[in-house]
């Protein structure tokens, strides 16, 4: 069983940053993909960003493309998502993600069902 468990969020003006941070415990040399998904009040949560967990081939949300870079540091056991030039829009619950099946398609990548483990979330606030 893999355990994920985020930090990094708060509240931050619109134009401000914030990295948040996953890491990730047990059963990580199963682990393939893993990435972040959001979740705004009343909304479906969303794909936000992605990363192979060796090779560090990188997937973006066209609404994050150019502000928020995703990375991840396999010594750690964590991967990060900086996050630059936030907007209102940004406010969601961030969480964590972890999948371990490999897909042809980077598609897949997107969809909250293809990942296997999920931490429980931290909560960015972006202030107008």
């Amino acid at each position: 069983q893999v355990q994920l468990v985020e930090s990094g969020g708060g509240l931050v003006q619109a134009g401000g940053s914030l990295r948040l941070s996953c890491t990730a415990s047990g059963g990580t040399s199963s682990i393939y993909i893993i990435g972040w998904f959001r979740q705004a009040p009343g909304k479906e949560r969303e794909f936000v960003a992605a990363i192979t967990w060796s090779g560090g081939t990188t997937y973006y949300a066209d609404s994050v493309k150019g502000r928020f870079t995703i990375s991840r540091d396999n010594a750690k056991n964590t991967m990060y998502l900086q996050m630059n030039s936030l907007k209102p829009e940004d406010t969601a619950v961030y969480y964590c993600a972890a999948g371990i099946w490999l897909y042809r398609t980077p598609y897949y990548y997107t969809l909250k069902d293809k990942y296997n483990y999920w931490g429980q979330g931290t909560q960015v606030t972006v202030s107008s």
